[in-house]
């Protein structure tokens, strides 16, 4: 049976990835800061016995670590990188940035991808597919760039393309493929709710 290991598992793109994976038989390990607060992931980990959850906040890489060591020996097909954070406001824009938020969108959206990938690459090469999926954004894209602002976002995206162009080149030879993919904004249920 197949594994992918997903973060940022509790809503959005990261809980269908755990559903669909679920769903199709694969061994699904759905990470997240709070398990206890996830309803609806526990809710199918309850229907799938091929779903586990783990807490995991990718910002503290000692836990990225503990992880990576609870899951020793254990392959995994795709690492699929979608934790993420939007930092920026109206209040925080060019003239009155927000300098810890910007450290704190580059370490959960550029620096947690890379440690993910270096930790768990044991489990990786052991893997039939030997995959790196990583989440991004166009806004990352330098140039795409049309309307600016959003310099924290924009900035750890771009960082995170650039390193992941980076990994494809150095794993290749290793026969681990790193991908960035781009969905789309992906609606807020709290936007449908109010549609």
């Amino acid at each position: 049976m197949p594994t992918v290991l997903v973060t940022g598992a509790n809503r959005g793109i990261g809980f269908q990835f755990c559903k669909k994976y679920s769903e199709y038989g694969w061994k699904v390990i759905a990470c997240c800061r709070r398990p206890d607060q996830s309803h609806d992931l526990n809710a199918v980990a309850k229907s799938f016995d091929n779903l586990v959850v783990e807490s995991l906040d990718i910002s503290l890489f000692e836990q990225v670590d503990k992880l990576a060591i609870k899951l020793s020996g254990m392959p995994v097909d795709i690492l699929i990188n979608n934790a993420g954070v939007y930092d920026d406001n109206r209040m925080n824009g060019f003239g009155r940035l927000d300098y810890a938020k910007w450290l704190n969108s580059l370490n959960i959206n550029t620096l947690g991808p890379v440690k993910l990938a270096e930790a768990f690459l044991p489990h990786i090469i052991q893997s039939e597919k030997k995959l790196i999926v990583n989440i991004s954004s166009l806004m990352g894209s330098i140039s795409d760039n049309s309307s600016g602002g959003s310099i924290l976002y924009r900035s750890s995206k771009a960082a995170l393309n650039a390193a992941m162009k980076s990994l494809s080149i150095d794993l290749k030879d290793q026969g681990v493929g790193a991908l960035i993919l781009h969905p789309g904004w992906v609606k807020p249920i709290w936007v449908e709710q109010a549609l």
